[in-house]
Parts: C-alpha cells; sequence; structure tokens
C-alpha cells in the first residue's frame, strides 16, 4: 500500500546555508530547497515523553515519501506553520520516512 494518498499537504523545505562574510567570519541565509508532500500529526504521549526524557522537544510527525529530501535542521513550511526537523526517521519498512519536529512559534509583527 502507497503512502502517497495520505499525505494532504505541500510543505516548502528551507535550508540554512551559510557564505563567508569577507571578515573571518559566516553569514546564514534560509533558501527554499523544494517542496515535499506531507501528512502533519502530533505524536503519542509516549513520543513525547521519550523526547523530553531526551531534553528534546517533539511537537509533530511529518510522514514523507521515501525519497523526500528532508534533512535534520531543515524547516518544513505550509498552512501556517513553521516546524524545525529535529530527526529524520526511516522504518524497516521503507513506505515512508518520519521527520520529528518543533513547531516553531514565530512573533507576530
Amino acid at each position: 500500500m502507497s503512502i502517497g494518498r495520505r499525505l494532504n499537504r505541500t510543505l516548502e523545505v528551507w535550508r540554512e546555508t551559510f557564505t563567508d562574510d569577507g571578515y573571518g567570519g559566516q553569514e546564514s541565509t534560509w533558501v527554499r530547497a523544494g517542496e515535499v508532500r506531507g501528512k502533519v500529526d502530533q505524536p503519542s504521549a509516549s513520543d513525547r515523553m521519550l523526547a523530553q526524557q531526551a531534553g528534546a522537544e517533539h511537537t509533530h510527525d511529518v510522514f514523507l515519501l521515501p525519497t523526500a529530501d528532508v534533512a535534520r535542521g531543515d524547516e518544513l513550511r505550509g498552512g501556517g506553520q513553521v516546524l524545525d526537523v529535529r530527526f529524520v526517521v526511516e522504518p524497516s519498512s521503507t513506505r515512508y520516512r518520519k521527520a520529528e519536529c518543533r513547531l516553531i512559534e514565530r512573533q507576530g509583527g
């Protein structure tokens, strides 16, 4: 069974890139790296508890196609949300990938 039909959102993938600033340091810029289809869910209580025990915050799971170009440190943006990708896991079956994310709440302005 394909997961593709369950991926009901289009998310933009944003990746941080660094360039030399000419003074021995670096400047960071967020660059749009593409789009992926995904399904955004809240993790179970036990998943959240495991994350807290490890010192991490885990607010959302994003299910992706196995070929999705998403990596730790990326941001997934869509539907008025910005999700910071904490890490990406692949189950033993290669039907999908799961990105464990933290919702970033930005100040309005």
